[in-house]
């Protein structure tokens, strides 16, 4: 962007065309691709669940509708399709906004990229090593001579979805910290201030994430976040932006000074 001519708006919608289209290709083959091995990925999916339930009760989900297994499956193959695509989806999204960089600031898209799916693919894993056979063993624990439980492929897949892109999503705050240090958004120095309050929000995160009510649970939710926490930090103090993170320390002395 520094001496580079603008383009024209029809040529930036001409680029997002192409860009999408790569990604439509990407995702379909992608598709094509997980719905050849559909039962193997729901399979690995739904094994935390299989193994959480009592002896006893046949170990297997169930559907409830003609089509809710066909369509369990269907969706199975897109969230595989789309993992597959992930580093495609993500390159054609940065090489779309890096005309728009300037030159100094491109040599961080390759790193973003890579972090970036590294960290939202850590988070998912965490989720389904982790946290999946503790929540899971806390549900199943409720049936008794009363009540059995029969889950639905349908729900059990809306379930686990949304806890892994939560993890996922997550995971993504060492990457969102980098890009707003080097914007000069936020600063170490901001970050160390606000620990305090941000152990706090962890906590309450981790309580409403956490399938599970005990604290140890809880803990086990919220130690990887005062992980990322506690990372951010160093990486808005290796790589803000020095100018910035000078001022907003003059200010806050200027603050804390007596009048």
């Amino acid at each position: 962007m520094d001496s580079e001519e603008k383009l024209p708006f029809t040529q930036h919608l001409e680029e997002l065309r192409k860009r999408l289209i790569i990604c439509f290709v990407a995702v379909g083959i992608g598709f094509l691709v997980s719905y050849g091995f559909k039962e193997t990925i729901f399979g690995w999916l739904m094994r935390p669940m299989i193994d959480a339930l009592p002896e006893g009760i046949p170990h297997k989900l169930i559907y409830t509708g003609p089509v809710e297994a066909l369509l369990t499956y269907l969706k199975v193959s897109l969230i595989g399709a789309f993992g597959l695509a992930t580093p495609v989806l993500i390159y054609q999204f940065w090489a779309f906004v890096a005309p728009g960089l300037y030159s100094h600031e491109r040599r961080y898209l390759y790193p973003v990229l890579f972090g970036s799916t590294l960290f939202f693919v850590g988070g998912a894993l965490f989720g389904y090593y982790v946290v999946f056979p503790f929540g899971f063993k806390f549900f199943a624990s409720f049936a008794n001579e009363y009540i059995t439980p029969m889950i639905s492929t349908r729900e059990f897949l809306s379930f686990a979805t949304k806890m892994l892109l939560a993890f996922g999503l997550i995971f993504e705050l060492p990457l969102i910290t980098f890009v707003f240090a080097k914007i000069g958004i936020i600063n170490n120095t901001f970050l160390r201030k606000q620990r305090k309050y941000a152990v706090v929000i962890i906590f309450i995160v981790a309580a409403f994430l956490t399938p599970t009510p005990d604290a140890f649970n809880q803990f086990l939710m919220a130690a990887p976040l005062l992980v990322l926490y506690e990372m951010s930090i160093w990486i808005a103090h290796f790589f803000g932006r020095k100018e910035v993170v000078e001022d907003l320390a003059k200010e806050g002395e200027q603050t804390e000074s007596p009048a």
